[in-house]
């Protein structure tokens, strides 16, 4: 178990505050869905750290799925996992079949965002609750690494916006979408799809707090664009040492609360 255990947060180390905003502990007796499962990293979780009366997987990939089902199998975990067809729209779940749904690191990678929440919370029970985390424009990321290293420094995707050129820096370069939001845009999306939302906190990486000294440099470069500037000296530094931005840390990972209003 204590092998397990380090399995689990080891890797959530890389992202400060990760844990915490996106929890795996406290859903006793709920139906719970993993939207975006993976290769089952919270799904171990939610098995190890809760005891859900239902837990269930979903993803896009069969490869993942098989390594999610044989990680299950090390911990004995009853959850059920199904595969999502990506020509279907509508998901493959009853109206107000789940307690919580989680979905960490999956939404910016989908084409329909608006068509997918409406689907969310079709399933998700009345005053059931949703944790997600979505790639944050207002970070290290995207203002320093993506303007500064990747199209100044090192000459890349220079024709490209900020946006089109944070897609390239992400999962991969040939990921085809990975889009980012700042908290009050992804909050208007959730509230005009019907969910209470609020900011539960920024997560930040590793890589993020390597490049921060690098802001100097980068508010000095005059290529540099004058938002991404603005960003960079806007940053406090607080009892830690991490760089925020509006009183939350200027990480890549923007985790929410949503709420299905009854």
């Amino acid at each position: 178990m204590q092998r397990s255990r380090w399995r689990i947060f080891i890797g959530n180390d890389q992202y400060f505050n990760y844990i915490e905003l996106m929890p795996v502990r406290g859903f006793d007796n709920q139906v719970v869905l993993d939207f975006g499962c993976g290769p089952g990293h919270d799904l171990v979780g939610f098995s190890v750290y809760s005891k859900p009366k239902k837990l269930i997987g979903i993803d896009i990939s069969t490869s993942s799925l098989a390594e999610a089902e044989a990680r299950l199998a090390l911990h004995d975990s009853p959850a059920k996992l199904v595969r999502l067809n990506p020509a279907q729209e509508r998901l493959p779940f009853e109206d107000s079949s789940f307690d919580h749904i989680h979905s960490s690191g999956v939404l910016h990678h989908t084409p329909n965002l608006d068509l997918l929440m409406s689907e969310l919370r079709r399933i998700l029970k009345p005053n059931g609750t949703m944790n997600v985390m979505v790639y944050n424009y207002d970070s290290l990321w995207m203002h320093l690494f993506v303007a500064y290293h990747k199209q100044i420094v090192e000459q890349q995707y220079t024709g490209k916006t900020l946006r089109d050129a944070f897609t390239k820096t992400t999962d991969s370069e040939d990921c085809p979408i990975a889009d980012c939001y700042t908290p009050a845009e992804f909050i208007g999306i959730a509230e005009r799809n019907q969910f209470e939302a609020e900011l539960s906190g920024v997560a930040i990486s590793m890589h993020e707090l390597i490049i921060a000294p690098a802001r100097f440099a980068a508010i000095q470069d005059r290529r540099l664009p004058e938002e991404c500037r603005r960003f960079l000296l806007s940053l406090k530094i607080d009892e830690h040492g991490y760089p925020t931005y509006n009183g939350e840390l200027a990480g890549i990972d923007a985790c929410f609360g949503l709420r299905k209003p009854r």
